[in-house]
């Protein structure tokens, strides 16, 4: 038995710490709201942010950070991406130099351009980051609650933390494959969401199969252009954290970011859409980022770049997706 704290009680954060609690460990799940731990306590599930699953009754939750990392011998850190380095810098001193560190946010620091690895090596000591691992893949949290047969991948500078965190995870329904691609495996999680907010923009003008499948595709080149250029392997974009993840927000109804990007497309304003939404929606803040991140490495990523000018300029949903149709003609590979 493994004791475990899951830092992030979220939709996501709440699947991976019950899958964990079902297995047999010792799980603690820290939430910010003092509320959400007492939902969990109380009635057994999270109905703020995963309602109707009940939790496993050996599921501990509650919102003081030093209980819950309290010689805890993995670290799941599941905050939102632009909260992670605040959490965590107030999670260090409770942290146990030999625990294995696992990120499970999918998402780029704005003010920062800084990948969660980076951002947790910012407050993390290098002891403490040595087994880092990036868990990433397509996964929908409700269906991993509700034990969907789910595949993901999990990264490591470290082979060894790898197979710790694989043998952690594995369960009959949850699949997990090891890698050594940290980078691209994060940045895949990552930019997945702004691609899918412009699938959802499609589908709320009313266009169908033809432009969803143009946009994944075209959009998938652009998430590996940058992704090469910031140092991943190509390779991993064929993959799990790559097209997997890809596929699965850019055409799930249980995307957040694909919803956004539907009502979008219906004409709804960016704030009127996120002011009754009670999960976060990555993609809004990493538009920004991936803008950011294409400038600084010289990278052209024209659908990112399209989402960006709908959050931001305040571009007009067809007319973006009329810049993109009415762009000089390319051969399908280029740099």
């Amino acid at each position: 038995m493994t004791r475990v704290a899951v830092v992030g009680a979220g939709s996501w954060g709440t699947a991976l710490a019950a899958l964990l609690a079902k297995k047999g460990h010792d799980v603690y799940l820290w939430a910010f709201e003092g509320y959400v731990a007492e939902e969990v306590r109380s009635l057994g599930e999270n109905r703020t942010y995963l309602p109707g699953v009940k939790l496993p009754p050996n599921l501990c939750c509650g919102s003081e950070l030093e209980v819950a990392l309290s010689e805890a011998s993995v670290i799941l850190s599941v905050s939102p991406s632009q909260f992670v380095g605040k959490v965590m810098t107030d999670a260090s001193d409770h942290i146990r130099d030999d625990a294995l560190i696992v990120s499970a946010s999918k998402g780029i620091e704005t003010s920062t351009l800084r990948r969660m690895d980076e951002v947790l090596s910012g407050v993390l000591s290098p002891r403490q980051m040595d087994g880092f691992c990036a868990l990433s893949g397509p996964s929908f949290a409700m269906e991993v609650a509700e034990e969907s047969p789910t595949a993901v991948v999990v990264a490591s500078r470290s082979a060894e933390a790898a197979l710790q965190i694989q043998e952690l995870f594995q369960t009959g329904h949850f699949r997990v494959y090891t890698g050594s691609d940290v980078v691209g495996v994060e940045l895949g999680g990552a930019l997945k969401n702004v691609i899918a907010l412009g699938a959802g923009v499609t589908a709320g003008l009313g266009f169908g199969h033809n432009t969803l499948a143009a946009l994944v595709t075209r959009g998938l080149a652009e998430i590996r252009r940058l992704g090469v250029a910031m140092g991943a392997q190509a390779s991993t974009f064929a993959g799990l954290a790559g097209v997997g993840d890809l596929v699965l927000t850019c055409t799930g109804s249980l995307s957040r970011n694909r919803t956004v990007g539907y009502r979008l497309g219906q004409g709804e304003s960016l704030d009127s859409i996120l002011g009754d939404m009670t999960a976060v929606a990555e993609g809004v803040k990493t538009a920004q980022a991936v803008h950011d991140l294409a400038e600084r490495n010289g990278v052209e990523m024209p659908i990112a770049e399209e989402v960006y000018g709908i959050l931001v300029k305040g571009t007009e949903p067809r007319q973006a997706l009329q810049n993109l149709m009415e762009r000089d003609p390319k051969p399908e590979e280029w740099s």
